[in-house]
């Protein structure tokens, strides 16, 4: 299921999926995925009925928001690979992901806990690690970042502190100063 609507899709139904989406990430952001169906349409200022001929399901409404935001996070990530600075751009994404985890709350476990076929999750989020790689080669090429920090580890850290932010009560200090020594520990020295 992708997030995109099929093209055969009128502009105003098209509109009315966006703001679908745009309540649903919303409402779920403060009230958590109990957030109700009827909720979500009233915040969208549609119909349950038209909330429920977009998202026939809660589990595909999550999955579709959750798709939406890994995608809008592949292509901001894509977009910083072109970036003047590359240890700028391999930064502040890795913060900029934190700060949505740290603000928004994570659909990925209500889908498993649903039995949703994650294969959609699972393309958009190889497309989001092999932009993370190439933000990660360019700030290793600029010496920024340290050689021997591979992918994985890198992916390993982030959803560490996405994972801390959002179910710690990460406050905005709490989280400018764990990034600082996250982002030392990545950091090239030189020579040690």
């Amino acid at each position: 299921m992708s997030t995109n609507p099929p093209p055969r899709l009128r502009a105003d139904a098209r509109r009315n999926r966006e703001k679908v989406l745009e309540a649903a990430e919303t409402l779920m952001a403060s009230a958590g995925v109990s957030a109700s169906m009827e909720e979500i349409a009233r915040q969208a200022g549609v119909g349950v009925g038209t909330l429920y001929r977009n998202f026939p399901t809660k589990e595909q409404l999550l999955q579709a928001v959750h798709l939406n935001r890994l995608e809008r996070l592949v292509a901001e990530a894509t977009a910083r690979l072109s970036a003047a600075d590359p240890g700028q751009a391999f930064f502040g994404f890795f913060s900029l992901m934190v700060e949505q985890s740290r603000l928004k709350r994570a659909y990925a476990t209500a889908l498993a806990d649903a039995g949703m076929d994650d294969e959609p999750v699972r393309k958009v989020g190889q497309e989001l690690r092999n932009a993370v790689d190439g933000l990660l080669v360019r700030a290793q090429d600029a010496g920024v970042v340290r050689p021997d920090v591979g992918i994985r580890s890198l992916m390993a850290l982030i959803a560490g502190a996405c994972l801390a932010a959002e179910n710690a009560g990460w406050d905005a200090p709490l989280q400018d100063s764990t990034l600082t020594i996250i982002f030392d520990g990545l950091r090239f020295h030189g020579a040690r």
